[in-house]
């Protein structure tokens, strides 16, 4: 594993396997298999928090995923940004993530502390896994992290 500083995890979230998710009660939705194709990221809630503006794309290929954000500060402005990849698979309603790759940098926001610019990229057998909630519903895609965070995307193409 390569490494120029500490990681953050999607979204700022580490999570290993067996990491208890987060219960968050939510109307049925259509199964995890409907996930592949491009998705615009719209809004990243953080739980008992604050919503900030996301800006950015999430994809899914058929075993691959790679997401590019930036969370968006009152004044219009990017304050904060990540880039992450790597594989997945999908059991029932969960997505679990495998972290093949990390960038992230940004500054301190309302229940966000400051994120030091990290590179990161790992062998598979090294990555850390982070099973994640999904939700399809029509053309909105919910992502509910371990940590009661949430992120919503809306379908830009691919998929559906």
């Amino acid at each position: 594993m390569k490494r120029w500083s500490l990681v953050a995890m999607t979204f700022g979230l580490i999570a290993v396997p067996g990491t208890p998710r987060a219960s968050v009660a939510q109307e049925p939705a259509a199964p995890a298999s409907g996930v592949s194709g491009a998705w615009s990221a719209r809004i990243y809630r953080l739980e008992g928090g604050p919503e900030h503006r996301v800006e950015g794309t999430i994809f899914f290929t058929e075993s691959d995923w790679t997401v590019l954000f930036f969370v968006v500060g009152s004044d219009g402005e990017p304050r904060r940004a990540s880039a992450e990849g790597g594989t997945y698979t999908i059991r029932g309603d969960q997505l679990v993530l495998t972290h093949l790759h990390n960038f992230a940098a940004g500054e301190a926001m309302e229940g966000l502390p400051e994120s030091p610019m990290s590179m990161v990229f790992r062998d598979a057998a090294e990555a850390p896994t982070e099973p994640t909630r999904v939700e399809v519903q029509g053309n909105i895609l919910t992502l509910f992290f371990p940590s009661g965070n949430f992120m919503q995307f809306e379908r830009s193409s691919g998929g559906g």
